[in-house]
């Protein structure tokens, strides 16, 4: 990382001081369908689903965005838009900012621009790993490496697994495989009579995550 914890804290700072406290109930959205960006958002704690609606109306999952991160950050710095519905996925709370605001401080102070450039690397990140996923050939194997990305990034291990602390809807593992949500409903169903997977309090619990990832070896 090239941001140092000072650096971090300066920019949420920003946020703490010049924002506004705002909470969302889960399902709330946060950016509608269509909408322009009122600001920016620092997610103080919750979970946040960045999606869009593909031309044959179905919802397609782009990123979920976690506690002590920014959104929608290349409208931040760019100013250009795109079609991006962020909604809630768990009782969710942010820090509202204006964009000029954010590029008054940004241009006043450079030194922002480290945890910044960290957010961005770790968005492109994960953008370029549902890229490479696309490049498995079966849909069981695109879906248990999009599961282990999920697992590394929201995972918390238990005695009985991995637990992935965000809940996945079928759809939502669906459009990011590239399948349909009833082909992956069969694979989930598949690697759970394995024994591999099971669902555990609405979130899926990686049971066994070495012979999951020897799937793709």
């Amino acid at each position: 990382m090239l941001a140092t914890l000072k650096q971090t804290a300066q920019l949420v700072e920003l946020f703490k001081l010049r924002g506004l406290k705002q909470n969302y109930r889960k399902g709330d959205f946060i950016i509608r369908p269509g909408e322009t960006p009122q600001g920016i958002f620092y997610i103080d704690q919750g979970l946040v689903k960045a999606y869009d609606i593909t031309k044959y109306n179905e919802e397609n999952l782009l990123i979920i965005r976690k506690s002590e991160e920014i959104f929608p950050l290349i409208w931040a710095i760019t100013g250009q838009e795109r079609s991006v519905i962020y909604q809630s996925l768990a009782p969710t709370t942010t820090w509202q900012l204006s964009r000029k605001d954010f590029l008054i401080f940004i241009k006043d102070h450079p030194e922002a621009l480290a945890p910044l450039l960290d957010m961005t690397i770790e968005m492109y990140r994960l953008h370029s790993e549902r890229i490479l996923n696309l490049e498995y050939r079966t849909v069981r194997e695109r879906i248990i490496s999009f599961l282990l990305t999920m697992g590394q990034r929201f995972g918390k291990k238990t005695e009985a697994g991995l637990v992935i602390e965000v809940p996945l809807r079928h759809q939502d593992i669906a459009s990011s495989v590239n399948s349909t949500r009833e082909t992956t409903s069969r694979e989930l169903s598949a690697l759970e009579r394995k024994g591999l997977v099971r669902n555990h309090q609405s979130l899926i619990l990686l049971q066994d995550v070495e012979t999951l990832r020897s799937y793709l070896k």
